[in-house]
């Protein structure tokens, strides 16, 4: 380790200001003095108040104060004020080829929940409408995705068959939606969006990965016209199933004609995105392939030749579900925790899209507010027959590059498929399954990010780890498995990186008051006599405190064999407490018992730079007066420059 002579040490300190001592007492004074810092309960209603109120209703009067909680609210009394007609007229194209892509998958997503057509369709009318008076993102579309539909029928199925009792089935799912959309508020007004990142990066990068794939066998059913298949969603079970349907009963026709029209949707967003002028070609194609594949059918009696068609189709305006939803049946509590699941699922893919197109037009989400958002239009969803929805990734996309300027663009999409629902839904009697498998499929080469797996893995090998957890979990598991794997891995990382936190020895770089760990800025010198010990760690509490007091203990007893020779070895250990956010009694128990061997070994502690709720509990626990007021600074340069000029020399005295 590099040490300055005391005589060079002491000299350049002499070159500095002589008159700081009495501001440096002053500091130390203003840290020690700092009034409490505010409670719990304050904490929470002042961060409830920013979710909902505006932070200039406060300055405002009453009459003005109450408009400004509306437009915090609902952000469209605000924007809707400039709006314009040339906004309208981008706005307007924009919603309608949304609306061409939104119907073919809306109808699929709502098969791959395992419901009727129709609520696919539904839910793709009255959350966009909700999210548009209450949202911020102005490019994010809002109705069914892929994810979120497999993730009910994966869950759901298992408590009630779709198959035996469509009506519980149906009931459940829209109870599931109500939880999904009460959890989510309840995320945003407490401010509690930070459960959403514990799903990590590679967490989500994996599972969508897993999910895609398992999307795509589900698939198959409708690919090769399947009449039984397994409602596991695993890959052995799925193939399983495919290789027995393949030697019973399959129609050949049904592939075919799914492969074709596939085919066809992929090298329209190959086009697409070759020539950016034609981004509507991609968007058109399911559409085009639903109404001529269901032309075909029709014109040539395939349905009569084993083509698997949808058959009933009710439309009309969104029905109450309020008297569907089951508060007080025996599955209430699987419905909460399937709410929950999917919940952050939800949020996760649509604050992710949201703050990408966001960060592309240069303004920012609140992503709690976006949570109440999503929140209520689920809420309100459940009650009108609707099931999860939130932001989707590809049709986002597809909003962006049409030009919308507004979620507008939400509420022309919404309208679009309200009056397709009215008028056009018996003319999609005829529309085969296999070209609904096909527009899902085509939509799930999106989901797999092999880039960011790539990425993963040159970065971080034990976020890897967790990235191919998910993905297998999912794969060979369930979804519920995949889920599990990846935030218990997640948070045995988190476990193993708080319980086995990091300590530095800092040194001071030459000519400056600047100091910082001697191994990775080998020119930093260590003061001699004096050893400062940064703490890398947000907390210091029951589960890391020992392991620091270990730490740091061995910290001095290697420095006083490296100092051997010099006078008296190490005399004052300073410890900088700038990273510690916050202690609880174990770790100030920790500090007591730290002091009490330093003391026995003749080295006295001092404390640098502790945090707010740090000192604020120091005190009240009376560990301040045990170490000694003078002990405690502002800064690490006050308490090197202290030591140095009044502290070591009374102790060497003693």
């Amino acid at each position: 380790m590099r040490t300055l002579p005391a005589e060079n040490s002491t000299m350049e300190l002499q070159q500095l200001d002589l008159d700081t001592a009495p501001g440096r007492a002053e500091r130390a004074k203003w840290l020690l003095s700092s009034p409490n810092p505010p409670s719990p309960w304050h904490e929470l209603t002042s961060s409830i108040r920013e979710t909902v109120l505006p932070k200039e209703r406060e300055k405002q009067p009453r009459t003005k104060g109450h408009i400004l909680f509306l437009q915090g609210l609902f952000p469209i009394l605000k924007w809707g004020r400039s709006y314009n007609g040339a906004k309208f007229k981008k706005d307007l194209m924009a919603g309608l080829t949304l609306a061409s892509l939104c119907i073919p998958q809306s109808i699929g997503y709502a098969n791959l929940a395992k419901l009727e057509p129709q609520y696919g369709l539904y839910t793709s009318v009255v959350p966009p409408l909700i999210y548009a008076l209450m949202g911020s993102s102005r490019e994010i579309a809002i109705g069914p995705v892929a994810v979120v539909s497999l993730l009910l029928s994966a869950m759901i199925q298992k408590v009630v068959d779709p198959s035996v009792d469509p009506v519980a089935y149906t009931s459940l799912v829209f109870t599931v939606t109500f939880f999904t959309g009460a959890f989510q508020a309840v995320f945003g007004i407490f401010r509690l969006g930070f459960l959403v990142d514990f799903l990590s990066h590679a967490a989500i990068v994996g599972f969508m990965g897993g999910a895609a794939i398992v999307i795509g066998l589900q698939q198959l059913k409708g690919l090769l016209g399947i009449s039984n298949f397994t409602t596991k969603t695993d890959v052995v079970s799925v193939m399983e199933a495919v290789l027995k349907a393949l030697h019973h009963s399959w129609y050949p026709l049904n592939f075919v004609l799914g492969c074709s029209f596939l085919i066809f949707i992929l090298i329209t967003r190959f086009v697409g995105t070759r020539n950016k002028k034609l981004f509507w070609l991609p968007a058109m194609a399911p559409l085009f392939s639903v109404i001529l594949s269901t032309l075909i059918v029709y014109l040539t009696k395939a349905d009569k030749h084993g083509i698997k068609i949808v058959k009933h189709f009710k439309g009309g305006i969104n029905p109450s579900s309020v008297h569907q939803l089951k508060f007080g049946g025996p599955h209430v509590g699987e419905a909460a925790k399937f709410g929950l699941i999917c919940a952050l699922i939800a949020l996760t893919e649509a604050i992710a899209v949201g703050r990408s197109f966001a960060s592309i037009k240069g303004y920012q989400l609140d992503g709690n507010k976006e949570m109440v958002a999503m929140g209520f239009m689920n809420i309100v969803g459940s009650l009108t027959s609707c099931y999860a929805a939130t932001g989707s990734f590809s049709r986002t996309a597809v909003n962006f590059s049409a030009g919308c300027e507004t979620v507008v663009s939400n509420i022309v999409m919404a309208i679009t498929v309200l009056v397709s629902l009215l008028l056009f839904t018996r003319l999609l009697y005829y529309t085969p399954f296999a070209i609904l498998a096909s527009i899902i499929l085509s939509a799930l080469p999106g989901l797999i990010d092999l880039n960011g797996a790539y990425n993963i893995w040159k970065v971080d090998k034990l976020d890897f780890i967790v990235c191919l957890s998910a993905f297998f979990g999912v794969l060979f598991g369930s979804v519920e498995i995949g889920l599990l794997i990846a935030v218990a891995i997640s948070f045995a990382k988190i476990i193993v990186v708080s319980i086995k936190p990091s300590t530095q020895v800092l040194g001071r770089l030459p000519g400056t008051d600047t100091f910082c760990d001697i191994l990775q800025y080998p020119v930093a010198a260590q003061i001699p006599g004096i050893l400062i010990v940064s703490i890398s760690s947000g907390t210091l509490c029951f589960a890391n405190a020992t392991f620091i007091k270990e730490r740091i203990l061995r910290r001095v007893f290697d420095e006083n064999e490296t100092q051997e020779n010099t006078k008296g070895g190490v005399r004052v250990l300073v410890l900088d407490m700038s990273n510690v956010m916050n202690i609880d009694t174990s770790g100030i128990r920790s500090l007591e018992e730290l002091h009490k061997k330093m003391i026995s070994r003749g080295t006295e502690l001092a404390m640098a730079s502790p945090r707010w709720q740090v000192i604020n509990k120091l005190k009240t626990a009376k560990f301040v007066d045990k170490i000694g007021a003078g002990w405690v600074y502002f800064n690490i340069p006050d308490a090197v420059d202290y030591c140095l000029r009044f502290k070591i020399n009374v102790l060497d005295n003693c």
